[in-house]
């Protein structure tokens, strides 16, 4: 067999395409260079930044792309560097063998790699990177709550919580599995936006060419050998249906402008917001299955051939995400935000038990959704809320929650078909993202304002996922 030099994979035999990496210079695959240079000029601040806080040590490539909002990479950067460097329950090795098990839930090399050099210089045993089978009992242990939060956190439970800490050898004290929790939801969530952001891979030094081989993306040129050729998937203008981009922008600000009108003459009842979060609940399970895919929705491993970098660090490889409300499954109840919120509920447990990281998070999930330059495209002084607002309960709607006082009426107004179908991939299926879904919306906005998306995205999902596993914790302790 041949393997790819790109992805490590092997196309079938049958095929013979000449197969060559698809390298862009850059920090991003999506967005050119001089344009991520030009937005943030690697300024003096964002060198402190990583000065400071960078766990690599260098300006790595998601630091570059991120640093176009550098005030929103102060507190990433804190947050990351608290959980991986700072005082915790969990020693350093085991926080970044965590970090290589939630990153490979989405097959994400890229933070693997970061991560096995992290391990290792952090004192790790080489032998666990063979695999999950070389690992101690309580870090494979952890096997079942990565995969449900990586895909479906509604699953939690407090069984799960009571299984992990139950007395004995391996069990896991609170502490320790909040901050393993907290790692986790950090490590999916960033794939997402490794992903969504066409991270490339890093430039090393040590190998001949100056590309170390890492696989941004499960698809490449050689799945063409594989008929996997997602860009000739029916993501045509006819699905995305707007051929003038600059009407498209004009749609935007007319509608968000209606909206802000409709609001101050009436609100709906409680019944009609209500109505309408479970209408954009099952309209999202259209998102993917309508048409919009060549490949089958319900993904897993198995339907690649993935690297076994990836796949030794993965148990039960073929469960993925499934839409909370699928059809004729009625039974999982909505999570009501006003019953369990982060502010509320979720803020104070994490802080009490892993200290200091709930400030850093609420931190950094409020600059997140505040973060606002008041322009959109060409237009200056416009008033985004409505706008953030809306992608961000958009992900949280796809995980089954639902705010009492949102009009999910906005969703549908605010979010076209192409934008959805981006949100729903680098939610769920990350590593399914291609460029074309990156181009194929707001075709007239800056790429800055692309990574924004990508970091409300993020940010949405990573708290969803620790308030249903800090909700399995409250009920677990009560």
């Amino acid at each position: 067999y041949r393997v790819c030099g790109n992805c490590r994979k092997v196309p079938r035999q049958e095929k013979r395409v000449q197969v060559s990496p698809p390298l862009t210079r850059g920090p991003s695959a999506f967005i050119p260079e001089n344009e991520v240079m030009q937005a943030n000029g690697l300024d003096e601040r964002t060198n402190l930044l990583v000065e400071e806080y960078s766990t690599s040590g260098r300006l790595d490539n998601i630091t570059q792309v991120m640093s176009i909002h550098t005030q929103y990479l102060e507190s990433f950067l804190r947050s990351q560097f608290y959980m991986l460097r700072m005082d915790g329950p969990l020693p350093l090795p085991y926080r970044h063998y965590i970090a290589i098990m939630a990153a490979a839930r989405h097959q994400c090399s890229y933070l693997i790699n970061m991560h096995v050099d992290e391990f290792l210089k952090t004192g790790g045993i080489a032998e666990w990177l063979n695999g999950l089978e070389y690992i101690p009992q309580r870090l494979k242990n952890l096997n079942e709550i990565n995969k449900l939060l990586a895909h479906r956190p509604w699953l939690i439970t407090k069984e799960h919580i009571q299984k992990l800490v139950k007395t004995g050898e391996n069990n896991w004290s609170l502490p320790e599995l909040v901050h393993a929790v907290v790692l986790l939801a950090h490590y999916h969530a960033l794939a997402s936006f490794v992903f969504g952001s066409g991270i490339n891979p890093e430039r090393d030094p040590d190998t001949s060419n100056g590309v170390r081989l890492i696989a941004v993306n499960n698809f490449c040129v050689c799945d063409l050998a594989n008929d996997n050729n997602i860009e000739n998937a029916s993501l045509t203008s006819s699905n995305f249906g707007i051929a003038d981009s600059l009407s498209e922008l004009e749609a935007l600000m007319e509608r968000m402008k209606r909206l802000q009108e409709d609001k101050e003459d009436e609100e709906a009842s409680q019944e009609e917001m209500a109505t309408r979060f479970e209408k954009e609940k099952k309209e999202s399970l259209l998102v993917i299955s309508g048409g919009i895919w060549a490949f089958p929705v319900q993904f897993s491993f198995d339907d690649e051939i993935v690297s076994t970098d990836v796949s030794r660090y993965v148990e039960d490889p073929g469960f993925g995400y499934k839409d909370f409300a699928r059809r004729g499954e009625d039974h999982l109840p909505t999570f009501r935000a006003q019953d369990y919120t982060w502010e509320n509920h979720g803020f104070s447990l994490v802080n009490r038990l892993y200290s200091d990281i709930g400030h850093l998070l609420d931190e950094k999930f409020r600059m997140v959704y505040n973060l606002t330059y008041n322009t959109m495209a060409t237009h200056e002084d416009v008033d985004t809320t409505t706008l953030r607002r809306a992608l961000f309960n958009y992900v949280h709607c796809m995980y089954g929650i639902r705010y009492d006082d949102y009009d999910y009426g906005e969703v549908n107004q605010l979010l076209e078909r192409s934008l959805k179908v981006y949100i729903k991939t680098v939610t769920c299926y990350p590593e399914r993202t291609t460029k074309r879904m990156y181009d194929s919306y707001w075709r007239q906005f800056k790429h800055s304002e692309k990574v924004h998306v990508n970091l409300l995205l993020m940010e949405a999902r990573m708290q969803a996922e620790l308030l249903y596993a800090l909700r399995a914790i409250t009920r677990h302790l009560t």
